[in-house]
């Protein structure tokens, strides 16, 4: 039994984790860490957990309250994360973070991006990356994995086997990306009004969004050069879901089988990788709740551009369950234990 704690245990992503966790056969729940709710019946502040979790919320003592888990889920917000994951790795406890504070390996570049000085330089240049289709071998030998970001699993995991193969020029990588109003967490805001989010869709941050770096990152690993994508993201009057549309010039005239066999190559033996048939395209009600990723792609012959698209639930694929999907590597379980869930139609 795996014995796992959760900091930041009453955010979306955190409430996602516990209600995935709660059905995984092999883990036991330690605590549910929460300053903002100490001493609250976690049902309380999640009523759809009740009969599932009778814990209470606890604000938990980096120094004293870590001595009973194998792993903790850190699921606070960027700059928050260093100090807990440094205080657990000391420890020999296994680390998956959330947040954006391990995934850019330059600590100067998440300065520039995040507007933090990054105080745990030594556990960056360890930490493993957690997108599990294409770095499950790193992250089986891994004490703290980088959980990816939204966003960026949306467009890595439809772009990196065509960037690896050398089969796209990427000089010029259009993403147009539309999110649910989850992704902008828990906290009101501007961003999260009722009023202002219903029947309204907006393109925000454009140019400078903050998972660009990593996006550019992972790409530019993929090719073995420097990739820079144009991102757009936009938020959209849902509550979950990410819907990415991607544009790439076709420099090398390839046909529709050429590409659907580089995707098989890579993603034919990856349970949570859903490919689409020719003209079938993802939409987010079909990935719904679940741990799946959609990828459909078509080749526009008249302006010679390859257009993919690829959908997630922003809070599972996108956060929590990519989170469980690698605890499952790291513990060696099978990859969907505790996630074999159908998306949730209509």
């Amino acid at each position: 039994m795996i014995r796992v704690g959760i900091l930041g245990a009453t955010g979306f992503v955190g409430a996602e984790l516990i209600r995935l966790l709660v059905n995984h056969p092999g883990v036991e729940i330690t605590f549910l860490d929460s300053r903002s709710y100490k001493d609250i019946d976690y049902s309380t502040v999640y009523p759809n957990l009740r009969t599932y979790i009778n814990a209470k919320c606890i604000s938990v003592d980096l120094d004293s309250d870590l001595d009973n888990v194998d792993l903790i889920f850190c699921a606070l917000p960027h700059g928050l994360s260093q100090e807990p994951v440094k205080k657990a790795l000391e420890k020999g406890i296994k680390v998956i973070d959330l947040s954006a504070d391990f995934r850019i390996k330059d600590a100067d570049v998440y300065a520039d991006w995040y507007g933090v000085e990054h105080k745990a330089k030594d556990d960056l240049e360890s930490a493993i990356y957690g997108l599990s289709e294409i770095y499950s071998q790193d992250i089986k030998e891994a004490n703290l994995i980088a959980n990816p970001g939204c966003y960026p699993t949306s467009i890595i995991i439809p772009l990196y086997p065509l960037l690896k193969e050398n089969v796209i020029k990427d000089d010029v990588i259009i993403v147009d990306s539309k999110s649910g109003v989850s992704g902008a967490g828990r906290t009101p805001s501007e961003a999260n009004l009722y009023a202002l989010c219903n029947e309204n869709i907006k393109a925000y941050s454009l140019g400078k969004h903050r998972h660009t770096p990593e996006i550019e990152q992972e790409l530019s690993a993929a090719a073995t050069r420097q990739v820079m994508v144009q991102f757009t993201p936009h938020l959209t009057p849902m509550t979950r879901g990410i819907l990415s549309t991607i544009y790439i010039k076709n420099t090398k005239y390839l046909d529709y089988d050429d590409i659907k066999s580089i995707y098989e190559d890579y993603y034919k033996d990856k349970f949570f990788i859903r490919m689409l048939n020719n003209n079938e395209f993802p939409q987010t009600k079909a990935v719904y709740g679940s741990n799946f990723c959609d990828i459909g792609f078509t080749i526009d012959k008249r302006t010679n551009t390859i257009i993919i698209v690829s959908a997630i639930d922003n809070l599972v694929k996108g956060a929590a369950g990519q989170a469980i999907q690698n605890m499952n590597i790291m513990f060696g379980l099978k990859e969907n234990e505790g996630l074999n869930i159908v998306p949730i139609w209509p």
